[in-house]
């Protein structure tokens, strides 16, 4: 069959759920969001992308960022007809896409299904025997893999390695390097170790139409100016070495870190804004470059002019730049920067692998602060060696830094010990898990044994969501007002943070509609008021 006629869809099938809309796509951890933010899924893009411009015919189908219904979504898959599905799934979803692809196969009996991501990467065999998936691919570089899949089915290209099968598959010419029989009737095949050496300068930059950019562009978070998007200059992290990072650890393990070159980047950057007028850009590589990289890459920024016409926000560790990169990542107009604080302790930082101190928590914000730039930290409660009082510490820890003006904005989790994390296997080993259903990792309470209850640790969660609601930084933020865009985006994250707050609620109760209307309204007020007044004093 010619490759024109053969048709791949790409694509997250909507899940339906009373929890929320689920954050799948680019998202190391998994949650269900009172109020959705939409992420551009960059390696299905890429994925999409080569599919593309190898001569086939291709499908984005993300019905959740779509917000479809299910039955909407099967019409397009009955209008679009495809060969072939490629569907990414997570833990705490395992279960329902087991579901959904059997209700697929029975409907398509003839449509082929491949699983990718974290979760089947770690446990291949499982999705065999609980659903009648086709093919999964294990890895991150699922994109170069699925473009090999098809070429050696329809072109007879040698198959790399991460292929799993089911039986005998007439599609597969390549001698399977190992098997292992799950029934009776059911024996799984597959190609060898995951194949992780692609280079990905050879990428092409993401088709953004056929991957209906526009979709992850203005309801994310993380865009103070839109229309934003996302790029991908690194895979994944160049630490790459803590204990509980599903992707670090799972789809793309020590070792196997590679990025584009700034050269690469900054083109990308430039076609963007040139050709679909983006304003912010989000590069999500686990960390992003530092040292000669990240200097060129400013340079490039500053000396084109491109700073002056797109902000740039990343992801970086506390421990990586010096005050000299901050200013210059100013200068070429860097706005956000992520960073992963996780604990306050060192017995936590040192046990989960972070290779930073708590001192280098504070250092790294303040000359990040110092700079102009915008921190944001991530944390996570609920280990099972921290007590209470370790916990606390951890709130103490950022309700200081925001005071102090060193960070902007935060974003707090519960930890959860993804399996073939590092941090899944000391669980087993150490009796810490509560449940192995993996439906209960979605992050709205723990799954590992905690010395103080359930519901103080809730507690934790909100108090840590509300401890930027100090007098100095909400002054602060109110004064730090320039345009318009600043007024909508501080007005977005009150209704977010407030969301957020309902994340953490078991009952969804506690954080009131009332409430998050009384913020809406008299944040609306506050700072049309003021902007006003700032305005005419300009003038």
């Amino acid at each position: 069959m010619a490759k024109k006629k053969i048709k791949v869809a790409i694509g997250y099938p909507p899940i339906e759920n009373p929890k929320g809309t689920p954050l799948l796509s680019q998202n190391r951890q998994f949650q269900w969001f009172n109020n959705p933010t939409y992420i551009y899924p960059m390696v299905p893009a890429y994925a999409a992308t080569l599919l593309k411009k190898n001569g086939y015919q291709v499908f984005w189908m993300d019905g959740i960022a779509e917000k479809q219904t299910y039955d909407q979504w099967e019409k397009q898959l009955i209008k679009n007809r495809p060969n072939y599905l490629m569907m990414e799934t997570k833990t705490p979803v395992i279960k329902i896409h087991w579901q959904l692809i059997n209700k697929l196969k029975k409907r398509f009996p003839k449509l082929k299904i491949i699983l990718v991501g974290d979760h089947v990467t770690s446990l291949p065999y499982e999705s065999f025997a609980n659903s009648r998936v086709d093919y999964i691919i294990a890895g991150g570089d699922y994109d170069f893999v699925i473009l090999n899949l098809l070429d050696h089915i329809y072109q007879g290209k040698t198959l790399e390695g991460g292929v799993y099968w089911r039986n005998i598959d007439k599609n597969i010419k390549a001698k399977p390097k190992s098997k292992k029989t799950i029934t009776k009737k059911t024996i799984i095949y597959n190609s060898g170790a995951i194949a992780l050496k692609h280079n990905i300068n050879l990428l092409p930059f993401i088709d953004r139409e056929l991957t209906k950019w526009k979709l992850y562009a203005y309801q994310n978070g993380n865009f103070k100016y839109k229309p934003g998007t996302y790029v991908y200059s690194g895979r994944d992290c160049w630490w790459g070495k803590c204990t509980f990072c599903v992707w670090d650890q799972v789809l793309f393990p020590l070792g196997s870190y590679r990025t584009t070159t700034p050269e690469r980047l900054f083109a990308e950057v430039k076609m963007l804004v040139d050709k679909y007028g983006i304003k912010e850009i989000f590069d999500d590589a686990g960390t992003f470059y530092i040292g000669p990289k990240l200097r060129k890459f400013c340079q490039l920024m500053i000396d084109s002019g491109y700073n002056k016409k797109v902000v740039f926000s990343i992801n970086m560790r506390f421990k990586g730049p010096t005050q000299e990169d901050y200013f210059l990542m100013k200068k070429a107009n860097f706005r956000f920067l992520l960073y992963g604080m996780e604990s306050a302790n060192q017995k936590t930082l040192d046990r989960i692998k972070k290779g930073i101190k708590v001192s280098d928590i504070t250092k790294g914000a303040r000359m990040a602060a110092k700079a102009g730039l915008e921190p944001h930290a991530t944390v996570m409660l609920g280990y099972p060696w921290e007590s209470y009082a370790d916990a606390k510490r951890t709130i103490e820890l950022a309700k200081s830094c925001f005071k102090k003006g060193y960070f902007t904005t935060m974003q707090a989790t519960i930890i959860i010990p993804y399996p073939g994390t590092e941090l899944w296997k000391e669980a087993k080993k150490n009796h810490w898990l509560l449940t192995e259903n993996y439906e209960d990792y979605d992050m709205r309470g723990p799954v590992m044994k905690i010395p103080f209850s359930k519901k103080k640790l809730m507690s934790l969660m909100q108090d840590l969501y509300s401890s930027f609601m100090s007098p100095q930084f909400i002054f602060r933020k109110i004064m730090s007002i320039r345009s318009v865009d600043d007024v909508k985006f501080l007005y977005m994250a009150g209704v977010k943070l407030l969301a957020h707050l309902l994340d953490f609620d078991p009952h969804q109760t506690k954080t009131s509609f009332f409430s998050l209307v009384f913020w809406q309204d008299a944040f609306k007020a506050l700072t049309k008021n003021l902007f006003k007044s700032k305005t005419s004093t300009r003038s």
